[in-house]
C-alpha cells in the first residue's frame, strides 16, 4: 500500500524543516567516516595503553586486524532490567574473536531508576541522567580505537542518552542489544489497585510491600508499558534492534543467541566489514517518523514526548509537538497494555508482538518501509520473529492475526482510531496528554484549580479531605528550569482514588508524569514552565480552567488573565542534597520541554 498523505507530509515537513542542520550533520559525519578506522590515527604509545590488559586479543588489535568493537553498558546490578547485562561483555568477547574481531568494554554510563526515585528527591536528577549518559558515552568513545559500538542500556532515560551519544558518533556503525523483560508476576492491575488501597488508608504498609514484590520479582525489565518498554519499542521500529529482540526474557537461550546475532550483524556493517552502515544514516527523519508511529499505535510514554526531538536534533532533524499531534491523529491505538489495558508486555510479545504491529502499520501505509536498519535491510524485515532452530537462530514469517485481539488489534479494528496521545495548546501555553489509558468520558473537564508547589503538598491535602467538589490539580515549578522536571507518578493512586469517589478530576503541570500514566486525565510538560514566567505561574486557587483533549485546547476562563505577574517561588530547597548540587548547571541552561528539556542545543 502506497504510504498514507498524512504521514508523508510531515515527513516531508519535518525533512524541510531540518534541511540546513541536517546537511551540516551528515557533512560531519561523512569527514569523519572518510578518515578510515580511528586506530590507524594512533602512535604507538596510544594504542599501547589501549591494549595492554586484553591478553590473547593483544596481538590482533596491536597489528590493526579485523574490527575492534566498543561496548558502552549501562549495567549495575541494583536494577533488575539492567543486572542482566553483567555477562553481555564475555559474549560480545567471545563472538567477536570467534569472527576474527576483538571488543573492549570502553565504558559505563549511570543507570538510574525511576521506580526506585518516584516520590524521592533523586527523581530530580531522573531527567538531567540522559544528558549525563550521553557525555559519558562521549566521553569513552573518546578513545578512538573503535570500528563499531554496542550499545547496552534498557530504561527510562538510559536508551535515549544512549541514542543521542550514537548519534554524536554518528560515523560509526552501532548496534543496541536489549536485555528483555522478567517473566510476569503479579498482575499490573492487581498492584493498582493494592496501591490505591493503601492510598485510601485501606490496607498497610506490609500488605503493600508484598504486592510491589510479587510485582517486580526478578532480573529483567519491568512488564508494564512504561518508559523502558517504550524504548525497547522505539529501537525496533527505528531500526536500531534486531528484529524480535525487544521482549525477550533475559537469561534464556534465546536472548543468550540473539545477543551473538547482534554482534555478527553490527561486524558486518562495521568498518571493515561487507556493509558499511553508519548509525548516523540510519537515524534520518523516516526513522524518527517510524518512531512517533510506533509511540501513537502502541499508546507508548508520554517521557518519549521529550526524548524523541532530543535525540533527532542531535542527528540534525528537529521535531515538533504539532509533528506528534498529526501523526497521532492518524495512527490507530492497536494494543492495550498496562496501564492503557490489563495485558503486560510478556502477553503481547505472545499475542505477535512488534512483528505482527510493524506488519499491520506497513501495510497500512503508515510506516516507511525504505529505510536503513542494522539488519541492512528496509522495515519488512522486522516483521519476521527469531526462531531458535539446530543452526542457530532463524528469521520466520510473523503470525498473520493476532493471537489475542483484547491485547492487541488490527489496524483496520483498533482500540481507538486516534494514537494514544494529544498535544494540548491555548491560553495556558502547549502541553500533551495521554488519553490512551483515560475513559472518553473524562477526556473534557472544565473545574475550578487548586495550586500546589509539591506532590506532597497534594496528598497532605488530600489527607485532610480538602478535595470535597470537581478539581483541577496545578502542580507548578516541577519544569527543568525549576528542579530538574522530576515524575510525579506518586499522585496517581491520590487521583485514581478521586475520581473513583465520582469526582471529576484532571492534573495540570510543568513536570512530568511516568510511562504508567494511568486513568487521570494529565496535561502534562507545560510550556513555557512556571519558572520562565509561564501562564501556569499565573493562576490561582479558584480560577476556572478547561481542559479538553478532544479538540486540543487547554485555556484559562478569567478575565484579565493575560494581565497577571507570574508568582515567583523560592527554589532554594531543589539545590542541595542528593546530588543536585552537582547539577546546577543543566537547570540553569535547560531548553524547554516542548525541545527535550536537556542542555544539549547543537543547531
Amino acid at each position: 500500500m502506497s504510504l498514507n498523505r498524512t504521514l508523508q507530509e510531515v515527513t516531508d515537513r519535518i525533512a524541510k524543516r531540518s534541511k540546513h542542520s541536517r546537511a551540516a550533520y551528515l557533512k560531519r559525519i561523512r569527514k569523519a567516516a572518510s578518515e578510515g578506522p580511528r586506530r590507524a590515527h594512533l602512535t604507538c604509545g596510544n594504542q599501547a595503553h589501549a591494549y595492554a590488559a586484553m591478553g590473547e586479543d593483544k596481538k590482533n588489535l596491536s597489528k590493526g586486524r579485523g574490527q575492534n568493537i566498543g561496548i558502552i553498558s549501562a549495567y549495575n546490578d541494583m536494577l533488575s532490567a539492567h543486572q542482566p547485562f553483567a555477562g553481555f561483555p564475555e559474549i560480545i568477547k567471545t563472538t567477536a574473536r570467534a569472527n576474527g574481531a576483538t571488543a573492549q568494554v570502553a565504558g559505563g554510563v549511570p543507570a538510574m531508576c525511576d521506580g526506585v526515585t518516584q516520590g524521592q528527591t533523586g527523581m530530580e536528577l531522573s531527567l538531567i541522567s540522559r544528558d549525563v549518559i550521553a557525555m559519558a558515552s562521549g566521553i569513552a568513545l573518546s578513545h578512538n580505537t573503535f570500528d563499531a559500538v554496542i550499545y547496552l542500556g534498557v530504561c527510562d532515560k538510559i536508551v535515549p542518552g544512549l541514542v543521542i551519544a550514537a548519534a554524536t558518533f554518528g560515523h560509526l556503525p552501532g548496534i543496541f542489544l536489549p536485555a528483555g523483560p522478567m517473566p510476569s508476576g503479579l498482575s499490573n492491575d492487581e498492584k493498582n489497585k493494592i496501591r490505591q488501597q493503601f492510598a485510601a488508608g485501606e490496607i498497610e504498609r506490609d500488605a503493600l510491600m508484598c504486592a510491589e514484590m510479587a510485582s517486580y520479582h526478578s532480573p529483567g525489565t519491568c512488564t508494564f508499558y512504561g518508559t523502558a518498554n517504550s524504548n525497547q519499542m522505539l529501537m525496533e521500529v527505528m531500526g536500531l534492534h534486531l528484529p524480535g529482540a525487544s521482549f525477550v526474557n533475559p537469561n534464556t537461550d534465546m536472548r543468550t543467541a540473539m545477543t551473538v546475532m547482534g554482534v555478527e550483524q553490527l561486524l558486518r556493517i562495521s568498518m571493515p566489514g561487507n556493509s558499511f552502515q553508519p548509525i548516523g544514516h540510519i537515524l534520518d527523519e523516516k526513522a524518527f517518523v517510524n518512531g512517533i508511529v510506533g509511540l501513537m499505535a502502541t499508546g507508548g510514554s508520554t517521557n518519549l514526548v521529550l526524548h524523541l526531538p532530543a535525540m533527532a536534533q542531535t542527528a540534525g532533524i528537529m521535531l515538533t509537538l504539532q509533528d506528534f499531534d498529526d501523526i497521532a491523529a492518524i495512527t490507530p491505538l492497536m494494543a492495550k497494555v498496562y496501564p492503557n489495558g490489563l495485558a503486560d508486555v510478556n502477553h503481547f510479545h505472545a499475542a505477535g508482538g512488534l512483528g505482527y504491529l510493524i506488519a499491520e502499520l506497513l501495510d497500512a501505509g503508515l510506516l516507511h518501509q525504505d529505510v536503513t536498519t542494522v539488519l541492512g535491510e528496509g522495515l519488512r524485515s522486522y516483521t519476521k520473529e527469531p526462531k531458535m532452530t539446530p543452526d542457530g537462530v532463524r528469521f520466520v514469517d510473523g503470525p498473520k492475526q493476532s493471537l489475542n485481539h483484547k491485547i492487541l488489534r488490527t489496524a483496520h479494528d483498533p482500540f481507538q482510531t486516534t494514537g494514544g496521545l494529544k498535544y494540548l495548546n491555548g491560553s495556558l501555553g502547549e502541553g500533551i496528554m495521554k488519553i490512551s489509558a483515560v475513559s472518553p468520558e473524562h477526556h473534557i473537564i472544565k473545574a475550578p484549580v487548586r495550586i500546589f508547589h509539591t506532590q506532597q503538598a497534594v496528598k497532605d491535602a488530600f489527607k485532610a479531605s480538602e478535595f470535597t467538589e470537581d478539581t483541577i490539580v496545578v502542580v507548578r515549578f516541577q519544569g527543568p528550569q525549576s528542579n530538574g522536571m522530576p515524575e510525579l507518578h506518586g499522585l496517581t493512586p491520590t487521583l485514581s482514588v478521586l475520581q473513583d469517589r465520582g469526582l471529576n478530576v484532571a492534573l495540570i503541570t510543568d513536570g512530568r508524569m511516568s510511562g504508567a500514566s494511568g486513568k487521570v486525565p494529565a496535561a502534562i510538560h507545560m510550556t513555557p514552565e512556571a519558572a520562565a514566567g509561564g501562564p501556569i505561574a499565573k493562576l490561582k486557587d479558584g480560577d476556572i480552567v478547561s481542559l479538553d483533549a478532544v479538540n486540543g485546547t487547554i485555556d484559562v476562563m478569567e478575565p484579565g488573565f493575560d494581565q497577571r505577574k507570574p508568582v515567583q517561588i523560592d527554589l532554594s530547597d531543589n539545590q542541595f542534597g542528593t546530588g543536585r548540587e552537582l547539577f546546577s548547571l543543566f537547570r540553569q541552561n535547560a531548553v524547554p520541554a516542548s525541545e527535550g528539556g536537556g542542555i544539549f542545543k547543537f543547531y
